[in-house]
C-alpha cells in the first residue's frame, strides 16, 4: 500500500475545509506522486492538528483539497528553545532538522565570538524546519530566527527561562541537571567553543546552569542531539 503524501500548509484546517495547494505542491501532488482526484493527502498546518484530506480538483500548476477527518490532535512540543552558532552548510542543516524532529518549541541561530559563518537564509532553515516536521510525523514547525548576536539575545534574557549551557570546559564533570519546570533553553556553542568572555557571561546569569555533555568534546551537530536526548530525558516529553 502506497503511502500517504504529507504536507504542511498555512491555511486554516478544519471538518469540510477547502484548501487551495501551492504550485510546488500541487506539481509534488500530482507531477511526482501521481496522486489523482479522490485521493487522500494528509496536511498540517502547526496549529489545528493533522487532517485527512481527499483531493477535489488537480491541476498542473495548482489544485484543491478537502478536509474530510481529523486524523491527529494538535501537539505541541515542550517550552525549550534552541540556541546554536552556525557551522558548515550541510551541518547547519543537519541541526535544524534534528531540532525540528526532537521538539524544539523555536530555533535560534547566535553569533558568537568564535563563529565562523556569518551568512544564513534564514528562509532555507525554515523549509528545512517544514520539511522535518512533514517526515516525523509531527504537527508543529518550530520557528527559525534571524541569525542575532549572542550577546545581544542574552542582554533580554527573560528572567523565568532556565538555561542549559552546554560548557566545554565541563567535559568529564556532572552530567545531571536540575529538576526544574516550565521554559527552559539550551545553549550550545561554534566548533571553536565559547569565549572566555562569554563563557564568564554564561555562568555569571543566576538561571543558568553549565553541564557537560560526556567524557569527550562533541562536534557541535552532535552536540546539539545530545543535549536536546540530555533535556528531554529528564525534563522533557519522552
Amino acid at each position: 500500500m502506497a503511502s500517504i503524501p504529507r504536507l504542511y500548509v498555512e491555511q486554516p484546517l478544519g471538518k469540510g475545509q477547502s484548501v487551495t495547494l501551492s504550485r510546488d505542491h500541487a506539481h509534488y501532488l500530482f507531477g511526482v506522486m501521481r496522486r489523482g482526484t479522490g485521493d487522500a493527502v494528509e496536511l498540517f498546518n502547526g496549529t489545528d492538528g493533522e487532517w485527512t484530506c481527499s483531493v477535489a480538483e488537480v491541476g498542473k500548476k495548482a489544485g484543491v483539497l478537502q478536509c474530510d477527518t481529523q486524523s491527529k490532535p494538535q501537539q505541541s512540543p515542550p517550552d525549550l528553545w534552541l540556541m546554536f552558532a552556525p557551522i558548515k552548510k550541510s551541518r547547519t542543516d543537519f541541526i535544524v532538522e534534528k531540532a525540528a524532529e526532537m521538539g524544539a518549541a523555536r530555533i535560534m541561530p547566535v553569533a558568537t565570538d568564535f563563529t565562523n559563518s556569518e551568512r544564513l537564509r534564514q528562509d532555507r532553515l525554515q523549509a528545512h524546519a517544514v520539511e522535518a516536521a512533514e517526515q516525523c510525523g509531527g504537527t508543529f514547525v518550530p520557528p527559525v530566527d534571524e541569525l542575532t548576536k549572542l550577546d545581544t539575545v542574552l542582554d533580554t534574557w527573560p528572567q523565568d527561562r532556565a538555561l542549559m549551557f552546554c560548557d566545554e570546559a565541563r567535559v568529564g564533570q556532572d552530567l545531571s541537571l536540575p529538576d526544574l519546570s516550565g521554559p527552559w533553553a539550551i545553549v550550545i556553542g561554534p566548533e571553536g567553543g565559547f569565549s572566555d568572555r562569554e563563557r564568564r557571561t554564561l555562568h555569571d546569569m543566576p538561571n543558568a546552569h553549565a553541564v557537560a555533555l560526556g567524557p569527550r568534546i562533541l562536534r557541535a551537530d552532535t552536540a546539539v542531539v545530545a543535549a536536546m536526548a540530555l533535556w528531554q530525558q529528564k525534563l522533557g516529553d519522552w
